[in-house]
């Protein structure tokens, strides 16, 4: 835009604050720019090794299943290794749906607790929960097959889910105290006032508005407990017991010392693709669930 000066032959001109097509200022794009290159090399940073693989997977190699042309003779091979890729996916489903059972009942549980009630030693014992995260996860696995040997939960996928659910009750437990002491505990008093008992103001109020955060504690529980190695390592002897990263890890040491790496990136990919999958879907909600005790500090 230009503007002149009436009194003498002096041209002012104006900076152009002319929106972009998104409705911003264009000195806002500029400063933009770094933030979406740095973001974008992030991104292809992280994602190019499982891009790779995925591609890999499907494309020929010497010493695979698929050394002519490209198609699913690696995914055939982890198919049919030996009891059978659906025994292992079945098997390290229902450990990871036992222990996001778990875990999200016992945490929604002690979490109100912790945030809803005073008793004594309330911040001590929160702090002994807490305490889990300060030692080291395998030099517990030892005792605890000892103890789960002891009561005959040993080469067991049930005593797999209860081992994880410990290491993940710590996270969970914080992350639900938080997200109930978010809500103000108005919210439980009008529940109460509209002849509510604390059963119903937890179920029918507490439950819902605390949904983000358990989202998040679900989907970490599921993602630790699907991609965990070291507890059925340790654990587990039964070869048709075996979760899935047990079955990839096993497929790599074959007979002569020769590794199928066609069959072991498409078993990578069959690991990655639940992950992925939902963490897209409740992308949204794992946000809000991290956000829900933000400004609670």
């Amino acid at each position: 835009m230009t503007l002149t000066d009436t009194t003498s032959t002096r041209t002012i001109v104006a900076p152009d604050y002319r929106p972009t097509r998104a409705g911003r200022p264009r000195g806002r794009l500029v400063y933009g720019i770094p933030y979406v290159v740095f973001t974008g090399a992030l991104a292809i940073i992280f994602l190019y090794p499982l891009v790779w693989t995925t591609v890999s997977s499907f494309s020929p190699q010497a010493g695979s299943a698929q050394t002519d042309g490209w198609g699913f003779g690696n995914y055939e091979s982890l198919a049919n290794f030996q009891a059978g890729i659906w025994v292992y996916l079945g098997n390290s489903l229902f450990v990871s749906l036992l222990t996001v059972i778990l875990t999200l009942v016992t945490s929604f549980l002690g979490g109100y607790a912790f945030a809803r009630f005073s008793f004594p030693g309330k911040n001590l014992l929160f702090l002994l929960v807490l305490a889990i995260l300060m030692v080291p996860y395998a030099t517990l696995l030892i005792p605890l097959y000892v103890i789960l040997n002891a009561i005959g939960l040993n080469n067991s996928l049930v005593g797999v889910a209860l081992v994880l659910t410990m290491f993940q009750l710590p996270f969970s437990m914080f992350m639900m105290r938080i997200s109930f002491e978010s809500i103000p505990k108005e919210m439980d008093e009008a529940a109460l006032v509209d002849g509510c008992n604390s059963f119903s103001a937890l179920w029918r109020v507490l439950l819902p508005a605390v949904k983000p955060g358990l989202i998040t504690v679900g989907l970490f529980a599921f993602l630790t407990a699907w991609n965990d190695f070291i507890a059925p390592l340790i654990l587990i002897t039964d070869t048709n017991r075996m979760t899935l990263p047990l079955a990839v890890a096993n497929l790599r040491g074959q007979v002569m010392g020769v590794i199928d790496y066609g069959a072991t990136e498409a078993g990578v990919v069959v690991l990655a693709l639940p992950c992925v999958v939902l963490f897209l879907v409740l992308q949204r909600h794992y946000v809000r669930g991290f956000m829900s005790g933000a400004f609670k500090g």
